[in-house]
This record gives C-alpha cells, structure tokens and sequence, in this order.
C-alpha cells in the first residue's frame, strides 16, 4: 500500500507527493508530466527501487494534477516549477539529487537547476518535453486554432485518447520558461531515455537536452519501437536499469 501524503502551503492550496528514505544521502526526485500524476507505472516502479536500494525517493503533483488542489487551466510552468521548488526544499534538504523528468517533468527538472544545482549529481530525462508548448504546439497551430485561443483563452486539444485544455495563459507562460538557450555547467551524469517511435515528443528534443551540458557525461538511450511513455514492463526495466548505471556504475 502507497502512502500518499500532503503538503498544505497555504488555506486554499495543498500538494500531493511522496517521500520515504528521509535518512538517505541520495535522493531520487521524480516529476511527471503534463495532465499526469503520481498513479502511473513509473512513479511506481521507481518507489519500489528506491525501497528495495534505501535510496531516497521525492515525488510530487503539481497543483491542478491527481489529487493535488487547485484547477489544470489555472496552472503554468511557473507555477509547477515553483510547486516542485517547495517540494524539494521541504524534503530533501541538502542531500545529493537524481532529477528524473517525464515529457514535461523533464523541463520542469531542467528549471530546478537555478536552485539545487550543487545538489543535482543526476538528471534523466525520458521522452524529455522542453518548451513544447510553444514549440511542439504554439508553432504548428493553425491560424484558427490560434485566433480561438485568443479570443476564449481556451483550445481543447485531441491528442490520441486525450483531451488537453491549452490555455492562452499557459502558452505565454511557457515562453517565459525558456531552458533551451541556457547552459547548464554542472560536471554531472545526464541520461535521456527516448522512444523511437515516439509520436508525441521527437527525439531530437532529448538530444537538445543534452546539448545543454557542455561537461556532463552524457548518454542518450533510443529505445527501438518505444512509445512516449515507455511504460510497459520492459521498457520501464529499462529505465530502472539506466538509473542503476547512473548511481552504481560509470559510464
């Protein structure tokens, strides 16, 4: 049984995360992604090796997400950002950190650098998302799309058995958000794990993330006939098997 707790930041606000391993000198930090939460198979999986390892694991969802407080349209990149900012703060401390992003969880992590960056001793991103919301979708909107954005601050989005509410507000958010015109020095372990056949988020996007760490060790892992999510059983050993390599192993 998973123990789901809460973080009450305000009267009207409180998050949903995880944290178990508090003593831990390591801490895996994960954030997922856009419209997901804390009930997925990788947030799981990785629980489950952190428990079996005594590894630290952090875990959060951002307000308007899972059972977190707060509406989806009323959030942004800021906000999120800022939610996992409090997170971390409040429960990993000044240990070392292992960011691990999912499609947006990965911009989201590549923002925390401004903050933890003498913390951060890893960063995995899979089927990393930057700045997709300008560029994967603002960009190729149409010009009706974009007029009705607009006009009714709102654009229902389909998307495969999804319907995603893009808001005016979010997309000029995220271009304030910009990570991708920014280095990163850190002397750290960068993995970006990426689907082949990824029809969501191209793999160019986690080679541009690893572009961004001129003196990291870098490894990008494309998996054959991978999906975004990378969920299913093997692809999800995968990703704990990249994880083991980046703390354990060099590479």
């Amino acid at each position: 049984m998973i123990k789901y707790k809460y973080l009450r930041l305000n009267k009207y606000k409180k998050l949903r995360y995880l944290s178990i391993n508090n003593q831990s000198k390591i801490c895996i930090v994960f954030l997922h992604g856009f419209m997901s939460d804390l009930e997925g198979k990788k947030p799981k999986s990785l629980l489950k090796f952190c428990k079996t390892n005594k590894l630290g694991f952090v875990a959060l969802e951002y307000s308007g997400h899972g059972k977190s407080s707060g509406k989806f349209t009323k959030g942004n990149i800021s906000t999120w950002s800022n939610d996992t900012k409090k997170i971390i703060k409040k429960f990993v401390k000044k240990r070392k950190i292992i960011l691990i992003g999912s499609s947006m969880g990965s911009w989201i992590g590549l923002k925390q650098f401004k903050y933890f960056s003498n913390q951060i001793i890893g960063f995995i991103g899979i089927g990393s998302a930057p700045e997709f919301l300008e560029l994967l979708m603002w960009k190729k909107f149409s010009k009706k799309i974009k007029i009705e954005i607009k006009t009714k601050k709102i654009y229902y989005l389909k998307s495969e058995n999804y319907e995603y509410p893009i808001t005016y507000q979010i997309i000029r958010d995220g271009k304030k958000n910009k990570v991708l015109n920014k280095k990163i020095l850190s002397k750290i372990k960068v993995t970006m794990i990426h689907g082949s056949k990824d029809e969501v988020v191209p793999t160019v996007y986690s080679k541009k993330v690893l572009k961004l760490f001129p003196n990291a060790k870098k490894k990008l892992v494309i998996i054959k006939n991978g999906d975004h999510s990378l969920s299913d059983k093997k692809n999800l050993k995968r990703i704990i098997n990249e994880l083991k390599i980046l703390i354990f192993n060099k590479f």
